[in-house]
């Protein structure tokens, strides 16, 4: 189960029980320097905002994870279902998902309304990035095998979690993007088609061999919450990222 630290500094989705030596978050719109439609703690580069404030909120973001920000390790995001892994600090290039073995190395991916995806399995951790596309292209059973790959594990050894995104309640997609996705995770009323990405993940996942009980998700939606998040759908061209992150520690 993931619960919101609302009164956090930097206030953050953390898990009530993550694994050992591991951490994971997932990050609000609150607790940073940033100003007008990037308030406040946007941590995307490449969104337009002052690369300082970008620097300060990734700053604060880290330290109140107790993580170095030397190990940051970050990705493309192409929006395909390339999965990179990683063993050091640095720029994935053409990828959409990181994953490490390597204690100290700090997985990010940013996202606004897009399913931030986080699996973690013994000595190892990733971070995927799943839009419509990526996800249509396969991305969460695509990392799912790569993980369990790195890790010599089975999907039943995996663990999921789905941080805040765009939910169906707020993601209406034209019949191009909708067929391409089974009709059980979306609904359409008339000529309207509403797509929900975290059931599209969480089927793959499943028809992968992740067990139910071990798939765990924010139900949080960016979209509906401007306090809280931002969102690409509700704002328009200009606006601020979230991270999804996770991290082993060293020793």
């Amino acid at each position: 189960m993931w619960r919101l630290e609302a009164d956090a500094a930097v206030p953050c989705w953390r898990p009530e029980s993550p694994p050992d030596g591991v951490t994971l978050a997932f990050t609000t719109r609150r607790g940073g320097v940033s100003e007008g439609e990037f308030a406040s703690l946007n941590l995307g580069g490449s969104s337009g905002d002052r690369e300082a404030a970008v620097h300060e909120n990734q700053r604060r973001t880290l330290a109140a994870l107790g993580l170095a920000a030397g190990g940051l390790a970050t990705a493309g995001l192409v929006h395909g279902a390339e999965v990179a892994a990683v063993d050091g600090p640095g720029h994935s290039r053409d990828c959409d998902a990181l994953l490490t073995r390597a204690p100290g190395v700090v997985l990010t991916v940013t996202t606004a309304d897009c399913l931030p995806l986080i699996l973690t399995a013994p000595g190892t951790v990733a971070a995927a990035h799943c839009g419509w596309r990526g996800t249509a292209a396969g991305l969460p059973g695509r990392v799912l095998n790569a993980v369990c790959a790195a890790a010599g594990a089975t999907p039943r050894e995996v663990r999921a979690h789905i941080g805040p995104c765009i939910r169906p309640c707020c993601y209406e997609v034209g019949p191009e993007v909708a067929g391409r996705f089974p009709a059980s995770v979306g609904h359409r009323t008339g000529d309207r088609h509403r797509l929900d990405l975290a059931a599209a993940a969480r089927l793959q996942l499943l028809e992968s061999g992740v067990p139910p009980e071990a798939i765990f998700d924010t139900a949080a939606c960016t979209c509906c919450s401007p306090g809280w998040y931002f969102s690409h759908r509700r704002d328009g061209s200009r606006y601020g990222r979230h991270w999804a992150l996770a991290a082993m520690s060293r020793g």
